[in-house]
């Protein structure tokens, strides 16, 4: 079985909550990702920042990206897999929550993100495509 582990990126780096929208925007673009985990002070998941969060939350209401904090933009609970599901898991979560991408978490520790990318590449070509419908919907 394949599972989160086997087609995560590891060593997803995280944007520290208290960190501004400017510092998360600033490393987004040295590793060349579009999200980045937040977490929290006690090294906890908060959520995800992506690069649309910075523009329709941050700069696209006037805001300025140096004064606003990472931790602002984090969700009420952070939608994860955990690094031993497997790829039906994995789908039914990026589904279900209509996302793209997903911590990777083992216990309480992240390891490494999944993308939709990931997962379509895992999946029999029937799934992929329901995956990609799927969320792009609404």
């Amino acid at each position: 079985m394949t599972t989160a582990r086997d087609i995560m990126t590891p060593g997803a780096e995280c944007a520290g909550a208290e960190e501004t929208v400017m510092q998360a925007a600033a490393k987004l673009t040295e590793l060349d990702v579009g999200a980045l985990p937040i977490c929290g002070t006690d090294n906890r998941l908060k959520g995800v920042i992506t690069d649309r969060d910075i523009v329709v939350k941050v700069l696209g209401k006037g805001k300025d990206p140096s004064k606003v904090l990472v931790g602002e933009l984090a969700q009420s609970e952070a939608v994860t897999i955990g690094a031993d599901d497997g790829v039906d898991e994995i789908f039914a979560t990026l589904t279900s929550h209509k996302v793209r991408r997903l911590p990777v978490i083992d216990g309480h520790s992240l390891v490494g993100m999944v993308a939709l990318a990931d997962a379509a590449r895992a999946l029999s070509d029937p799934k992929a495509g329901q995956l990609l419908e799927a969320l792009s919907t609404d």
